[in-house]
């Protein structure tokens, strides 16, 4: 029997940046190779910005990789390739996976698009004006087109389904993936003391670029009404975002420029110990897809504090304090988390079993076979 021919759309990953829906979707990947269907019945093909293979070889090692022609890197550059070079190249292809939310108008005749979350529905304003309308213009007709759409959640699933009228039988879960030897090479936690200056401080950890949905405040707020102890001190992580600034103000107002460490975008290792020392991870956002960095704590056996927000009770489930966004019903977390902390170790290193690479991979495959 032939194989099929997959093709998989990466025009819109850029070349040396990954964030969380870039490392989505490479997971996924890395987990169908382990799956005996990809020698059997699929054929997998990337296309890829110069550069990719250089960047991640251990998925250029795994899959055929055809570079698109160099261009300026903008997203009208890449549409326009999308539109042109990759749909001539797309007709040749069984099926066409686009991992990055919208589908082209032409190419293969059968298509998977990945929708990571619709954030745009809740928070418009987190959007520039241009690109909200280009949200808004694209992403509902790529959802009609597309033979299958795949998301990280059940929450995002349901957000299709009464948003865009989609039958809910054309949208697969297909799960985060994350990386069981996440921590393996993390930084000590003598080295990050030092070099922090947190000497013998109780550290709370939030690693998240500071834009407006991930509720750096919400945080502020409690270390100057209920997280009180002097010795406490909440380390963020995290690239500049639309919020920095207002962040760093409120800070400064709040008079807790002693009690709160803005270290700016860190190396994984360096993240990995700061999550693996912290008393817990704290996750106050409005809205996330998925919320990797939950997962990535409960693998390392620190307990996680989080909202109810969005999919965030879906993917912690039990295994983590996940509270409504009132100062008062998480004024007593970090007690409750010190008392139970046992427990939530372990349920959280169960957990994260659900979200490994090869189940990722098994529902990407899933999601290929529903749509062929």
């Amino acid at each position: 029997m032939k194989s099929m021919q997959i093709g998989v759309n990466l025009l819109w990953l850029r070349t040396g940046q990954v964030g969380g829906s870039q490392e989505y979707l490479i997971r996924q990947l890395v987990g169908a190779s382990l799956d005996a269907k990809i020698n059997l019945d699929y054929k997998i093909t990337l296309f890829t910005q110069p550069g990719f293979a250089l960047h991640h070889p251990e998925i250029a090692k795994i899959y055929k990789c055809i570079e698109a022609p160099a261009h300026s890197g903008n997203r009208a550059a890449r549409i326009a390739l999308e539109q042109t070079w990759l749909a001539k190249k797309s007709r040749k292809f069984d099926l066409m996976h686009h991992g990055g939310g919208t589908l082209p108008r032409f190419g293969a005749a059968r298509s998977v698009v990945t929708m990571h979350d619709v954030q745009y529905l809740s928070f418009p304003e987190n959007f520039s004006r241009v690109r909200l309308g280009y949200l808004r213009k694209v992403i509902p007709s790529s959802l009609a087109r597309a033979s299958i759409v795949t998301t990280p959640t059940e929450y995002v699933r349901e957000r299709l389904v009464e948003s865009f009228g989609l039958k809910a039988d054309k949208i697969c879960v297909v799960r985060h993936g994350v990386d069981e030897t996440v921590g393996k090479n993390a930084t000590t936690e003598e080295e990050l003391r030092h070099r922090l200056r947190l000497t013998d401080k109780k550290v709370i950890f939030l690693p998240a670029i500071t834009h407006p949905h991930k509720n750096h405040r919400f945080l502020l707020q409690l270390m100057k009404s209920h997280w009180t102890e002097k010795d406490l001190v909440l380390v963020c992580a995290g690239g500049r975002g639309r919020a920095e600034e207002d962040f760093m103000r409120e800070v400064r107002r709040l008079n807790l420029d002693e009690r709160v460490v803005r270290i700016g975008r860190v190396i994984d290792a360096d993240r990995d110990g700061l999550m693996k020392l912290a008393n817990a991870l704290v996750f106050p956002s409005l809205y996330e897809g998925f919320g990797a960095p939950v997962i990535e704590a409960m693998i390392l056996g620190t307990p996680v504090i989080a909202s109810n927000c969005a999919s965030l009770p879906e993917v912690i489930s039990d295994a983590g304090l996940v509270l409504p966004l009132e100062i008062d019903a998480w004024a007593d977390a970090l007690q409750v988390v010190d008392a139970k902390r046992e427990k939530f170790v372990m349920a959280g290193k169960l957990r994260a079993m659900h979200y490994s690479v090869k189940n990722s991979g098994s529902d990407l495959l899933s999601a290929y076979e529903a749509a062929l």
